[in-house]
């Protein structure tokens, strides 16, 4: 390669044009990735680290612990309130009263007539069972939050004396709420197939659940894909009383 010279004869560094600059700028950052990246890894594969399973068994664990918790409380406030019913001199008025508003609460256990849903994931490699219906998403092939709303709030609308969803009793403030293809309820973690219990007249019960807009639609994709859907009739079944805390949380504006 021939340098050039200045006008003395001398030899000269021959100039860095911007597009060589440029590529020197991008191996430098290349660079500088790939040690970070081996900084964080610290020679693991980033795509096989397992902080995810080690975060779903830190909720696995809490929810089994919630669910010891759930039963202790329980447990202990059927404790108190036979101590109380025994001691506080309350006349049966006051006695049925008392029991009518646990009863009205979820605090009590419920038993009589009644019907459960169950609710399931469709195959993961289901096809279209209809001819003319399109090929599946993986979104039409697990049961969402919207479908176990549907079901308690049909439910709900045929007269339910009180609902269980899996073990657990609802109450006023219960919130029904999946998180991927999992339900979370009252800090506990449950996966499909889920069920829904409740105790009421099942005639009244089984016409909401049919006259339901958002269960005819669920339906629809039962037939469509194969998501499970199955009722069963009850003579005589038995809700659990809530057992976990009746406090309200609720948002408070600052302070200034």
């Amino acid at each position: 390669m021939s340098n050039s010279a200045d006008s003395a004869g001398r030899p000269t560094r021959p100039r860095l044009r911007p597009v060589r600059l440029l590529t020197l700028a991008v191996f430098a950052l290349a660079g500088l990735l790939f040690w970070v990246s081996f900084e964080t890894a610290r020679g693991t594969n980033l795509r096989s680290d397992d902080s995810m399973l080690r975060l779903s068994d830190l909720i696995q664990e809490r929810s089994h612990k919630n669910g010891a918790h759930d039963e202790s409380n329980a447990a202990l406030r059927e404790e108190v309130d036979a101590l109380a019913q025994r001691d506080n001199g309350s006349s049966k008025a006051e006695d049925a009263k008392l029991k009518a508003l646990e009863e009205s609460a979820g605090t009590k256990k419920l038993a009589g007539q009644g019907v459960t849903v169950t609710l399931t994931d469709a195959p993961p490699n289901a096809t279209a069972k209809i001819p003319g219906v399109p090929e599946p998403q993986p979104n039409d092939l697990v049961i969402h939050q919207q479908d176990l709303q549907a079901v308690v709030n049909a439910l709900w609308q045929g007269g339910a004396k009180g609902i269980k969803v899996m073990d657990q009793r609802l109450i006023s403030t219960s919130a029904v709420r999946c998180v991927g293809n999992t339900l979370i309820l009252q800090g506990r973690v449950y996966s499909p197939p889920y069920k829904v219990t409740a105790v009421g007249d099942r005639d009244a019960l089984n016409r909401a659940l049919t006259a339901s807009p958002a269960i005819q639609n669920y339906q629809q994709y039962v037939n469509a894909y194969g998501l499970g859907w199955k009722v069963d009739q009850h003579e005589a079944v038995t809700l659990p009383g809530y057992s976990g805390t009746v406090d309200l949380h609720y948002a408070q504006p600052v302070k200034p």
